[in-house]
């Protein structure tokens, strides 16, 4: 059986773009997926590209060079990745305060910029001016997740990469080295692993008695079929409860919660929000729980009401759309920057996973930890961010 250079675990954003670049650079690759198209995060993701709100000297440089991928990303992949910019409408409840508002933005590289409700509806029409004080708009970068993700799939196999579908059980693991992958039929051989199964890495990789800091909430939103009517920005609530949510659920002390099921880490929380893709088709919700069962059964009646509820104020033409309630799970780590790189005291064993936004980080990222694996990186400028991101940084 062929060992192959590099096993990637995992057909989100993370593992298509990752096992792309690696093959990109020479290397045989084996990219494994447990679905020929999972319900993953990326899968029911909004598909932003947030290239604006750089905060950091790394992250601005990491969303100028992500958004300059985008717009040359589907000529190098040879697919159409469905990419375009348009207005990100930051709706502020009616209630609101504008200045309070805008202090998260400020340190933002291009902070969007506030205007009156009436400008809001001249940018998105079908939002109801009466119930909202305002909103802040900038432009936005947008692609379809699952375009996407074919498009790094097809330039993957193009190259010579192997893909496959099994659920991947555990890593062949010989002391403090890994040297494949066991699926539910076979292992695997491979010199590297890499692991981008987003939620479920911290799963797989406790059967292994190997603890990572990573966290994951589990996100529902409800999914459209194509509708006739016309959805022109992408809407979000100004003053957002995600992150916060996720440095609560991530503090030291939660760490043994994690690792046990039946825990409910922190409240939920819901973020009312709605975008349309190119085909018609519109998600919206969404809410977000931190449960520590991956396969934590939830009231998917109640939390369809819920979602609608809080956006019918505001956009009424959604409130009584036909829709699926789905649900995903989507990781994060302690401090909002991704975990990319070697397992501490474990050769052969990686993980890229925990993007905070990852449509805008991930590409740039791919490409600087594929070159660093082949010596091609430039130390000045590569091994900054990749140390940044690596997770001895919480050891």
């Amino acid at each position: 059986m062929e060992t192959f250079d590099w096993i990637v675990v995992g057909n989100g954003l993370v593992g298509a773009a990752v096992s792309y670049e690696l093959a990109r650079c020479g290397l045989s690759v084996l990219l494994i997926d447990r679905a020929l198209e999972p319900g993953n995060a990326t899968r029911y993701s909004y598909g932003g590209i947030p290239y604006w709100s750089g905060s950091t000297e790394l992250t601005r440089q990491l969303c100028q060079e992500g958004i300059a991928k985008h717009r040359q990303l589907s000529e190098e992949l040879g697919s159409d990745t469905q990419f375009r910019e348009l207005d990100l409408v930051l709706t502020l409840a009616a209630d609101g305060d504008p200045q309070s508002a805008a202090a998260p933005y400020e340190k933002c590289a291009t902070p969007p910029r506030f205007v009156a409700a009436a400008a809001a509806v001249e940018l998105e029409p079908l939002l109801n001016g009466e119930a909202i004080a305002g909103a802040f708009t900038v432009r936005h970068g947008h692609v379809s997740p699952v375009a996407l993700v074919n498009a790094y799939n097809h330039a993957f196999q193009q190259l010579g990469g192997t893909r496959i579908i099994a659920s991947v059980v555990d890593v062949v693991r010989i002391k403090d080295k890994v040297t494949g992958v066991l699926t539910d039929e076979q292992a695997y051989p491979a010199k590297q692993v890499l692991v981008a199964a987003g939620a479920f890495s911290r799963a797989l990789l406790h059967r292994a008695k190997i603890a990572v800091p990573l966290y994951y909430s589990h996100a529902e939103l409800i999914e459209t079929p194509p509708l006739d009517l016309k959805l022109r920005a992408l809407i979000m609530p100004a003053q957002t409860q995600r992150f916060d949510l996720e440095a609560q659920a991530s503090q030291p002390d939660t760490d043994r919660q994690w690792d046990q099921l039946g825990h409910e880490v922190t409240p939920a929380i819901l973020d009312s929000g709605a975008v349309q893709f190119l085909d018609g088709h519109v998600c919206m919700g969404q809410l977000s729980r931190t449960l520590t069962d991956l396969e934590a059964r939830l009231d998917e009646q109640e939390s369809d009401r819920a979602m609608r509820a809080a956006m019918a104020p505001q956009i009424p033409a959604l409130a009584q759309v036909p829709g699926t309630w789905r649900r995903c799970r989507v990781s994060f780590s302690r401090d909002g920057l991704p975990l990319v790189g070697q397992v501490p005291g474990v050769e052969g064993l990686h993980m890229m996973a925990g993007f905070s936004a990852p449509f805008v980080y991930l590409p740039p990222v791919a490409q600087r930890f594929a070159q660093a694996v082949v010596g091609d990186a430039d130390p000045v400028l590569d091994a900054p961010v990749l140390d940044a991101m690596s997770l001895k940084r919480f050891a």
